[in-house]
């Protein structure tokens, strides 16, 4: 089966909520060793997404649909909230604070899902309908950017 651009990112979005699920266990063993190691994977694979996203798909999506203030303005948007979130994440897991760490991560949760099914369900399936030609040079450059970090 061809690979889409949604099929790529959603399976990404697993691969993340993934590592989510590892730092949440990491920090309820309060192996603080262990927890940093786990956060830090789990952000530098968020970023790597976004990044995806924001530096690979949205701007040849945005070019070829003259979208530049619809979607992809509100998933930027998201994205700099879910990152707000996790820097303080970072600052629980320095200070070993479990319980604020979980207030904090319950409301990443929540967030990432809203996203994410926002993204599944309708943006990456406007991208696979309108990056048709490049489709598959924007998934080689984003599994690039993916390599490199």
């Amino acid at each position: 089966m061809e690979e889409t651009i949604k099929s790529f990112l959603t399976q990404d979005h697993r691969d993340c909520d993934e590592e989510f699920a590892n730092m949440e266990n990491a920090v309820a063993s309060q192996d603080w060793a262990k927890s940093e190691e786990s956060f830090e994977k789990f952000a530098k694979d968020l970023q790597t997404h976004f990044d995806m996203e924001e530096k690979v798909m949205f701007p040849v999506f945005e070019e070829i649909t003259g979208m530049t203030n619809g979607p992809t303005q509100v998933m930027r948007m998201e994205h700099a909230q879910m990152l707000n979130v996790v820097s303080q994440m970072r600052e629980d897991i320095a200070k070993q604070d479990k319980n604020h760490f979980f207030g904090l991560s319950e409301s990443l949760m929540m967030l990432t899902q809203q996203h994410n099914m926002k993204e599944e369900q309708m943006l990456y399936a406007m991208a696979d309908a309108h990056i048709q030609e490049q489709k598959s040079s924007v998934i080689e450059k984003m599994k690039e950017l993916k390599r490199v970090n």
